[in-house]
């Protein structure tokens, strides 16, 4: 049996989708669906059902699933002991997509200057759905803000950046006004409630007793910065922006006494095969 098979089968069965897993593999969808049949004629069973553009697996692709998670692992474990590093290859990563220009390249280059064989793939999302992606093995370590939850000890959790909640107005505002004058005069452009960064504004306006008048709600500060730029609102949003990188229509204001912030961190399960490979790269991630 090839391995390819079995690793193509897993991607399938993750993305629901077999032209989502042909792009993440690299492969066409026609060379996806000839490994597919192969794997099914070899072991004589029907793995996928079809729905329109998705998948599902068939009760016998699920008793399989988790047979061939396993038997990922222990490729990946007998490659590690041929490895002169000492890691397994294929490092996924998950990420939110606000650390990908700031924080997430100095992790990557740490990787690449220590270990310039070990090759890595990204994923991106959400903290939320990050957490459960690391829970459930599908990544082994994800750049996320902290849960707003006590973390189980069977996680490893590193801190790298702290990103106080800031409002962002447009810049031809009348400068006298303050944070919450703005709010309660200005639309509110707010950060997606169902993030955890989205959370923090959605805390700061209950705790000041605010209730601006909303105009749009999404998950994106740097759409959000373009709005506020074309004069559309306000917004309150951690402060995840390079300096100097919000344009010139936009200006960042502090909020009064304001304690709350968005902590970004890494976190892995504790005895990963890579934990020494974050206790060495984060360090120097942080300081830079």
């Amino acid at each position: 049996m090839e391995t390819q098979f079995v690793d193509t089968f897993v991607m399938i069965a993750e993305c629901g989708s077999m032209a989502e897993a042909a792009r993440r593999l690299n492969v066409t969808p026609t060379a996806l669906a000839q490994r597919v049949r192969a794997l099914e004629r070899e072991l004589g069973v029907t793995l996928f059902t079809r729905s329109g553009r998705f998948v599902r697996v068939t009760e016998s692709g699920a008793r399989l699933l988790v047979r061939a998670r396993q038997f990922q692992q222990e490729v990946r474990e007998l490659k590690a002991a041929a490895s002169a590093d000492g890691f397994p290859g294929g490092l996924r990563i998950g990420a939110i997509r606000t650390a990908l220009t700031h924080v997430m390249p100095e992790i990557l280059r740490g990787i690449a200057r220590r270990y310039p064989r070990l090759d890595a793939a990204l994923e991106i999302g959400a903290s939320h759905d990050l957490y459960h992606l690391v829970a459930s093995g599908n990544v082994h370590a994800a750049l996320m803000v902290e849960p707003p939850f006590p973390i189980p000890k069977s996680f490893a959790w590193h801190p790298l950046r702290v990103e106080p909640l800031v409002l962002l107005a447009p810049a031809g505002l009348p400068a006298s006004d303050d944070a919450d004058t703005l709010l309660r005069e200005q639309p509110l452009i707010r950060y997606d409630r169902r993030t955890w960064g989205g959370l923090l504004a959605d805390q700061y306006l209950r705790q000041r007793g605010l209730q601006p008048q909303e105009r749009f709600e999404l998950d994106s500060p740097d759409g959000i910065q373009v709005l506020v730029g074309l004069g559309l609102g306000v917004s309150l949003v951690p402060d995840c922006f390079r300096e100097g990188s919000l344009p010139a229509e936009v200006v960042r204001i502090a909020l009064p006494g304001n304690t709350l912030a968005r902590r970004l961190g890494m976190l892995w399960p504790v005895g990963s095969p890579y934990a020494r490979l974050f206790e060495m790269v984060l360090p120097e991630a942080a300081r830079a």
